[in-house]
């Protein structure tokens, strides 16, 4: 089968041997996939990861092992990334997400969506609505990673929210706290993306607007700028006692100035992947519209285009077909 694999280099192979599925599994045609950063990241050196890419995808179920459910076969799904053992504490508290022993689909140990076949626990797999499309599908997993920010921490009706940044996790954050009528501004550096926003109903602010009034004057801010100064400005706009949301991972060896975050107490909330079942229900009322968020379908023949796509500079989601 064909699949984008990636060992030092990333190249596609037509001959990867196709998954068997193990008995608590189920086989996943793949239909469509999402470029994440995390996969560009991946072909930089990120985890150290060798194999097949891509955890964000739509696909239609095929097989199932022995103990999977055999009416899955024939479904069209969506699916969780992290694959817990289910035998230890942290999965016996509803913690599958922090299990340690836990593989990620395409990201540590075990092979992703972007090839012909992939498999998954059967618990982890979601089917999804006649009236969810395959290109909708592919933001599931972003889009329930921005709502987990509201599992994480009560935003009060009278709170003053931002958010900031405006790439494709900022989007995806913006899309889920429109929907769920959250009262925020969305801060970026640039009018044609935060017209996504305001067209889903968000006040939008220019980075170039802020003023020096702006600053310590907001309850919670949520980070997803994935830059050190963009840490920086959260952190300064954050009021004393309110909460920093980081969504995006930060890597600095050395320049973060932490010293607002003791003085003002600020409370660091780090936020990574979310539940599916809430995003299905808002995305099958059509709550949220994420077509305004695709840059590009490529066919997979076409993966370095489609990669170098990703790669510039305020390109928004770039999607692969199989």
């Amino acid at each position: 089968m064909k699949a984008l694999l990636y060992d030092n280099e990333l190249k596609l192979v037509n001959n990867y041997e196709k998954p068997i599925p193990k008995e608590n599994e189920v086989l996943i045609k793949t239909t469509m996939v999402g470029i994440c950063n995390t996969d560009y990241e991946i072909t930089k050196g990120y985890m150290g990861y060798h194999g097949v890419l891509g955890h964000e995808f739509a696909g239609v179920v095929v097989a199932a092992g022995d103990k999977a459910p055999k009416d899955l076969i024939g479904k069209r799904v969506v699916g969780e990334i992290n694959c817990a053992c289910g035998d230890c504490s942290w999965c016996h508290k509803g913690l599958e997400r922090h299990c340690p022993n836990r593989s990620t689909l395409g990201i540590y140990k075990k092979d992703g969506c972007f090839s012909e076949y992939f498999t998954l626990p059967y618990k982890n797999v979601f089917e999804i609505s006649d009236n969810i499309d395959d290109i909708t599908a592919t933001f599931v997993e972003p889009l329930a990673a921005a709502y987990e920010i509201l599992e994480q921490i009560h935003i009060k009706p009278d709170y003053k929210v931002a958010v900031l940044g405006d790439g494709k996790l900022g989007l995806c954050i913006s899309l889920v706290f429109s929907a769920m009528n959250i009262d925020f501004v969305h801060i970026g550096k640039h009018e044609n993306k935060l017209k996504i926003s305001k067209d889903a109903g968000a006040k939008t602010m220019l980075l170039s607007q802020l003023t020096e009034q702006d600053k310590k004057s907001f309850d919670v801010v949520v980070e997803a700028t994935g830059s050190v100064g963009g840490f920086e400005t959260s952190a300064s706009l954050v009021k004393p006692r309110g909460v920093l949301v980081l969504k995006s991972t930060i890597s600095a060896r050395e320049g973060l100035n932490l010293a607002s975050i003791v003085v003002d107490e600020i409370t660091i909330v780090g936020s990574r992947c979310g539940q599916f079942a809430p995003i299905l229900r808002l995305l099958e009322n059509n709550k949220i519209n994420v077509k305004s968020l695709v840059e590009k379908i490529y066919d997979v023949d076409d993966f370095e285009e489609a990669f170098n796509k990703n790669a510039e500079k305020g390109s928004l989601k770039v999607l692969v077909k199989f």
